[in-house]
């Protein structure tokens, strides 16, 4: 029954039964957490116990009071909110200030090993410590944060002149000094000085952008400094520092348990606590203790829940006590409370574990095929060296004489391993990704690390949560169903009874039942009338229901909220009132409205069903566009939910998603075959009711299936999932937990932010791909042209040009990383067969077309020469042009070259153009060949007049047309394009159906009478839920 009112009358405004009628309004929300797993309370803001000193801003109002101040004086924050305003990360030293050694003069060698003073722990909970006090411990122990090693960025630039590929340009350089060739040396060390500069200034132009951003999720910490709570990012805690530990916040260092929150004679019992556990004085007074399952006693009761899932793998909150330490990067799940930190990122649990690691980089599978080109690139290099000193053997050729000549076995070498070594592939590749970064930090997605953006573009399936990514996050009440003779008001000042009262950090399922009092002024009235919460007991995925001990004028109100079920089975309605109930909650899921139950319980009394609250979370607006477009480009979405599989069904067919919606305990507990577990998982649109060890298996499934899957999440809970995923994401509002497990982390919510960034992603990979199809042909083109006619016709170009040759072709590709590259309409591979058969042939129709060009010139009419001209200026004017515009047919034509990359190959094709014009490094006439051109157009300074260069140019796009169709035919063929292509959708039945076995079977031990151990297999026992 209700409670009797003085200034209300409950009973007046409305007849028994029916429900008033309000105009139907969305309160518009942006949710920081997930509502999925079932839970009606985010994993990182439920409460064990209710602050009795109100969390809001008037010190002076009770819980209600400021309750009910809060839902009139709230304004929805999307009404008025613009752009994003992403604020730059403090910056540390100057960049080009390498000789600085830490980012603390003071710091230690070692921030791992500083030990806390124990003076330092004994800060006061209600001054915590002074600004000068903080700055001078920030000089002993660093900043609170892992060491990520900021890179010492002189060291970084080095960096770029190491690697197999460039060693050779190195060894190049040597070769170069040995003949003094002085200008071929300076050259090639401009080479690999452009190359390292330009891949520096890239990476870290692109590095800075997204540094910019990782500053607004960096993690945040509640302190008492100067005798004033505030909030401070996390890195600016030292030892000592008082932090607030409360629901929804990462702990944000290491930090012993002083008391609750607002005990203002916590801290005596706590020094009283720690006194009693020091083993040289006795211990007195135990009638606090209690003791846990292990036997361990603990002082008074459980302030916190901690959530330690990610250092102990337990799937359950742990209690913490006074003096209990809670650990770095571990998250409050309930209560609120203070804490001292004994240890700052570096000194912590967790942080000394990650130092044992430091040094261990993952190289990823990106470095693994960048190495495998280069290394076959070298080898062929040596093979092509071979040949042409075996050449050179039977021409009688000397190793380094005569000096001014290219006709020596050392030339040889050395102009080989110019041409046949890519020294921009390493740059332009890593450069491209760096860049890649960038471009998706625009589009609000963060890369933790490069090779991410690989993994994402090869991507398949998407398993995606359904709130706040493929619905809009914006929770309304709908039509509220209240049984026969209950007052709706009294029903909804229930439901706000039994929510969480912490305005800070609201879950939104509770924000928009508190809110919703709006629409219910009676309602609201009712809970600011003297009410008192004695015991608040939040949502768990075993009761399903959140329940809350109240009195009001002496009287002990039980109320719960929940699930249907679990609210219905607490009651003793009727069977009538019960199929009533059960009707009235399939009805809301199948019209896709989430349906919380509500109760209440006066004292002793029995539990009466008040009715049901229906809560609507509208698709996003572009949901369904997306998914159909995702579907174009080969992605398959699945929808992973906590909801019923009712809901979970309406909400596919209103995203137009399928409807082959399964309940995720067949994934766990079914009696099906391994293959027939498998099989579903793969065809399936989604799942409900899902726990984070269902998204686990299921990204463990489709990968068994050779799918590359990609994860979304934001919860603790969700970090072994995104972790064991092909590429986490953190969707916008994650924990700072599933953050650090993603791969990438998104700042804007919905599932067309996550598409666009695989469109991106791609087009970043068709860049690389497209530079290292061109690049290995330009190799190959100059190696098969070389040395054939260095072994036919004793004839090479000039070791001055070809320096100028592999200058150009660095020039021209630069710009690479801003081109306007397409994405393709599936899911990318590197396919090395079909890169390596493409690039061949391309190579080979290059070194072809030169060979056409170079026969002319034994034409005694000049053949392509119209006035003059010079053959070493003629072929290195050929070469360079088919070269450089080679990058055009290997980019593909469903887009527009940036201008960028036109621009610098015009200018690179008028610079060689101009070698030609005024005979520059053409040494006259040149080395004869053998049999040398007769033609008596012959220049002697070897300039080309300009109309040669014109036929020149008009011959080059001829060629590059031919190369342009020929490429074209060879990426239609269905048998090269799908050549290298990994199967997905692999099965192996017998391995599925073993491990589907084994999942299920468990090892039992017990003891007989004697005293004897006995282990055995025995079947996994599944408690089945009650309908």
């Amino acid at each position: 029954m209700a409670p009797n009112f003085k200034k209300v009358n409950m009973f007046s405004s409305h007849k028994k039964g029916t429900t008033p009628g309000y105009i139907d309004t969305s309160i518009d929300e942006v949710a920081d957490h997930d509502l999925e797993a079932g839970s009606f309370l985010s994993e990182n803001q439920r409460n064990n116990g209710v602050d009795t000193n109100n969390h809001g801003d008037n010190p002076y109002l009770d819980e209600y009071k400021a309750l009910v101040r809060y839902v009139d004086t709230y304004r929805d924050p999307n009404a008025e909110m613009g752009e994003e305003d992403f604020s730059e990360q403090e910056q540390g030293r100057p960049w080009w200030a390498f000789w600085r050694g830490g980012k603390s003069g003071y710091a230690r060698a070692s921030l791992s090993d500083f030990e806390t003073p124990s003076d330092w722990l004994n800060t006061d909970i209600r001054d915590g410590l002074s600004s000068m006090e903080v700055e001078r411990r920030r000089k002993f122990s660093g900043w609170n944060e892992l060491s990520t090693e900021k890179e010492n960025m002189f060291l970084k630039f080095v960096g770029f002149f190491r690697g197999p590929v460039l060693y050779v340009m190195e060894v190049a350089v040597i070769i170069a000094f040995a003949l003094r060739d002085w200008l071929d040396a300076g050259i090639i060390i401009g080479i690999l000085m452009l190359n390292a500069v330009v891949g520096w200034y890239q990476e870290k132009q692109a590095a800075d952008v997204v540094a910019s951003l990782k500053g607004d999720i960096a993690m945040k910490a509640r302190v008492v400094r100067d005798g004033q709570e505030k909030e401070i990012k996390a890195r600016e805690l030292v030892p000592g520092d008082i932090i607030i530990i409360e629901e929804g916040y990462v702990v944000a260092g290491d930090a012993r348990l002083i008391c609750e929150y607002g005990n203002t004679e916590g801290q005596a019992q706590y020094q009283a606590e720690l006194t009693a556990q020091d083993v040289t004085s006795p211990r007195e007074d135990k009638k606090f203790e209690e003791a846990d399952e292990e036997g361990n006693t603990h002082f008074g009761h459980a302030i916190v829940a901690i959530d330690q899932s990610a250092i102990t793998g337990e799937s359950l909150a742990v209690d913490k006590y006074m003096t209990d330490t809670v650990f770095y990067t571990t998250g409050c799940k309930r209560g609120k409370a203070y804490g001292v930190v004994t240890a700052g990122a570096q000194a912590s649990f967790v942080g000394k574990t990650a130092s044992l690691v430091q040094g261990a980089k993952d190289s990823g599978h990106f470095k693994a095929i960048m190495d495998s080109i280069g290394t076959t690139l070298l080898v062929l290099v040596v093979f092509w060296i071979l040949a042409a000193w075996i050449g050179g053997f039977y021409r009688n050729l000397s190793i380094a004489y005569p000096e001014e000549s290219s006709n020596n076995l050392l030339t040889y070498a050395l102009i080989l391993l110019i041409i046949g070594v890519p020294v921009g592939l390493p740059v332009v590749t890593t450069t491209t990704l760096a860049v890649g970064a960038a471009y998706l930090a625009k589009e609000k997605a963060i890369v933790q690390k490069l090779t991410a953006i690989e993994s994402l573009a090869g991507v398949d399936i998407l398993c995606s949560d359904k709130t706040g990514t493929l619905t809009a996050n914006q929770l309304s009440v709908r039509e509220p169903f209240v049984m026969e003779g209950v007052d709706i008001n009294w029903m909804m000042a229930v439901a706000a009874l039994a929510s969480s009262h912490n305005i800070k950090s609201l879950d939104p399922i509770d924000k928009i039942t508190i809110l919703t009092l709006k629409r219910f002024p009676k309602a609201k009235e009712m809970i600011s009338e003297g009410w008192h919460t004695e015991k608040f007991t939040p949502f768990d995925p075993v009761s399903k229901r959140i329940t809350a001990v109240c009195t009001h004028q002496g009287v002990r109100y039980t109320c719960a909220k929940g699930a249907p079920k679990a609210v219905l089975a607490l009651t003793n309605c009727s069977e009538e009132q019960s199929a009533l109930f059960r009707e009235k909650a399939t009805e809301f899921a199948r019209r896709g409205f989430r349906s919380l139950a509500v109760a209440v319980q006066e004292e002793d009394g029995p539990w009466e069903m008040l009715g049901m609250i229906s809560l609507f979370d509208p698709p996003r607006n572009d949901t369904a566009q997306t998914i159909a477009e995702a579907q174009a480009l080969g992605l398959s979405v699945k929808m992973l939910t906590g909801d019923a599989i009712a809901i979970a069904k309406e909400t596919c067919r209103m995203l137009a998603l399928g409807t082959k919606v399964y309940n995720s305990d067949k994934l766990l507990h079914s009696d099906m075959a391994g293959t027939a577990i498998h099989d579903l998982c793969e065809r399936a649109d989604g799942f409900a009711e899902v726990f984070p060890e269902h998204k686990y298996q299921v990204v463990e499934m489709l990968q068994q299936r050779g799918h590359l899957t990609a994860m979304t999440g934001d919860g603790v809970n969700d970090a072994p999932s995104l972790k064991k995923s092909d590429c986490g994401i953190a969707v916008e509002g994650a924990t700072e937990a599933a953050q650090a497990a993603a791969d990438i982390v998104f700042l804007a919510p919905g599932l067309s932010t996550i598409v666009s960034a695989i469109k991106i992603s791609r087009q970043i990979f068709q860049r690389m791909k497209a530079y290292i199809q061109y690049r290995i042909a330009l190799c190959l083109h100059l190696e098969i042209y070389l040395v054939t006619s260095m072994i036919i016709i004793n004839e090479t170009i000039r070791a001055d040009l070809i320096v100028f040759l592999a200058l150009f072709a660095d020039l021209a590709t630069i710009a690479v990383a801003y081109d306007t590259a397409h994405y393709e309409k599936r899911p990318v591979e590197w396919q090395l067969p079909k890169i390596w058969i493409i690039s061949i042939v391309l190579g080979s129709l290059l070194a072809v077309g030169t060979w056409v060009l170079r026969g002319t010139l034994w034409l005694t009419d000049g053949g392509v020469i119209q006035d003059y001209g010079s053959v070493q200026e003629i072929i290195f004017l050929q070469v360079s042009l088919t070269e450089n515009w080679l990058i055009f047919v290997t980019r593909g034509f469903e887009t527009a070259p940036s201008w960028q990359l036109v621009s610098a190959i015009f200018g690179v094709d008028i610079l060689a153009s101009l070698f030609a014009g005024f005979g520059w490094f053409a040494d006259g006439l040149g080395e004869p060949s053998s049999p040398a051109s007769l033609s008596t157009k012959l220049s002697d300074n070897g300039a080309t007049d300009i109309l040669t260069i014109v036929v020149v140019w008009i011959y080059s796009i001829a060629c590059v047309i031919v190369i342009a169709i020929i490429y074209q035919i060879m990426t239609r063929m269905r048998s090269l394009n799908d050549l290298g292509r990994k199967k997905r959708s692999a099965q192996d039945t017998m391995m599925e159906n073993i491990l589907t076995h084994l999942s299920k079977v468990a090892l039992e031990h017990e003891r007989d009478e004697k005293g004897g151990e006995r282990f055995y297999i025995a079947q996994k026992q599944v408690v089945e839920e009650e309908e």
